[in-house]
């Protein structure tokens, strides 16, 4: 077992291990003792990205390799739920997909293995790392050994409704002064400014635009400089209790809420990645869709996210698993992917491709990617990620949804981070 996991990881554990065959039910896959079934190659994806090109990988991947693929589908804390009781069991799928940063926490707790024999044979033919965004690379590697390989790089940045923004005579704001006065003006006759997500996740932009470091391991300082932080939080927060022009978040496993607000036609603008411009497109194709570059406050910047594939340490077939990862991550597959759902790609040559800089869509997020910043690295490395997204959570939702004051909340946070990160 993991030497690393938070007293709440085991209480998963122990709940997971008990209710596997309904977990596995409900992502329809079978129980997880059958996870390295003969024959059957298990692989742990995000519900959300069962795109057409990864289907086309994965039927020519079972004819060259004569294996049936087990695509086990789940949201992210159902997927880190049922992860956490294999490692405890020791029956592992072959291959996972994450959804950034459990790659370097497995890979400080063992659960994770080392890519490295892999790429030095084969880096050099697929183009890694030399074809990958530098901070793809280094947020998939620890001490100095790959473990992980990015799929996808995406940012968060704003999309608004042109013909709502149009009809209240507004330009797309480029600051947080600008997006405040636009969502109090687009609040009106049933639809809100804006809607914000209740996913602990989004909540990095705000703290990265405000200037915040979440942890500094040389000073032990933690979300500083605080007044920023607490600047950050309560600007949020505000948006919907005190100026009402966004609706309270629901609290659940579904970061979907606001793509579905604003695809409805009732929130004007949303802070999100590229993963909600399919559904957009799908439910909503005569929605005049826009696409900003990220605000600005003290710095103009976004949160690097996107998912990362990564091979569990006791997975039987490791060679298997990584011709799985060099298939599904080749240039034509990005390609591929991209055209159909709009994702980003962590490849540098995808950046430079005409149809790349030509969407008016694609172009801005692929542009945002330049100024993207990946906050939780040094969280990461102290192997406490679990722990840190825990208290997280629960502090954005209290401020977020209960309207706790930032300050008190930010401060029982910090008590408790410096707790476990000593």
């Amino acid at each position: 077992m993991s030497p690393n996991l938070s007293r709440r990881d085991l209480i998963r554990l122990a709940g997971a291990a008990a209710a596997a065959p309904v977990l596995s039910a409900c992502a329809g896959a079978p129980p997880a003792p059958s996870a390295a079934a003969p024959g059957t190659f298990t692989v742990y994806w995000n519900a959300g990205h069962d795109y057409a090109a990864y289907r086309k990988v994965i039927a020519e991947f079972e004819q060259a390799n004569k294996v049936k693929v087990n695509l086990q589908k789940y949201q992210w804390p159902d997927l880190r739920t049922r992860l956490l009781a294999d490692f405890a069991s020791g029956t592992v799928p072959d291959l996972v997909e994450e959804p950034g940063g459990w790659v370097q926490e497995f890979a400080i707790s063992g659960n994770a293995r080392s890519l490295q024999d892999f790429v030095d044979r084969d880096g050099g033919a697929m183009g890694f790392p030399a074809d990958w965004q530098p901070v793809t690379v280094e947020r998939n590697s620890y001490q100095g050994k790959v473990y992980g390989v990015q799929l996808h790089l995406t940012c968060n940045t704003l999309l608004y409704n042109k013909a709502m923004l149009r009809e209240a005579g507004l330009e797309p704001p480029s600051t947080w002064e600008e997006f405040l006065a636009a969502a109090r003006k687009l609040t009106k006759d049933g639809v809100y400014g804006v809607a914000l997500n209740q996913d602990h996740t989004y909540v990095w932009p705000w703290l990265i635009q405000a200037g915040v470091t979440p942890y500094d391991p040389a000073t032990g300082e933690i979300m500083g400089p605080r007044e920023a932080a607490v600047e950050a939080l309560q600007f949020q927060a505000d948006l919907v209790h005190k100026h009402k022009v966004a609706p309270v978040p629901v609290s659940s496993t579904d970061y979907s809420g606001p793509q579905k607000l604003f695809s409805a036609g009732r929130a004007a603008m949303i802070l999100t990645g590229p993963w909600d411009l399919d559904p957009i497109r799908k439910t909503s194709p005569d929605l005049e869709l826009g696409v900003a570059p990220p605000l600005k406050h003290r710095t103009r910047a976004t949160q690097a996210a996107g998912v990362s594939l990564f091979v569990p340490a006791k997975a039987a077939r490791p060679e298997l698993s990584w011709d799985f990862v060099k298939r599904v991550t080749a240039a034509e597959v990005e390609r591929a992917a991209t055209a159909e759902t709009g994702m980003l790609m962590p490849r540098k040559s995808w950046a430079e491709l005409s149809e790349v800089r030509s969407d008016p869509v694609t172009k801005v997020f692929a542009d945002a990617l330049a100024i993207a910043q990946d906050p939780s690295q040094q969280v990461r490395l102290t192997g406490q990620l679990g722990k840190w997204d825990e208290q997280l959570k629960v502090m954005y939702q209290q401020v977020l949804i209960q309207n706790q004051p930032a300050a008190e909340a930010l401060a029982a946070f910090t008590r408790t981070a410096e707790g476990f990160l000593k």
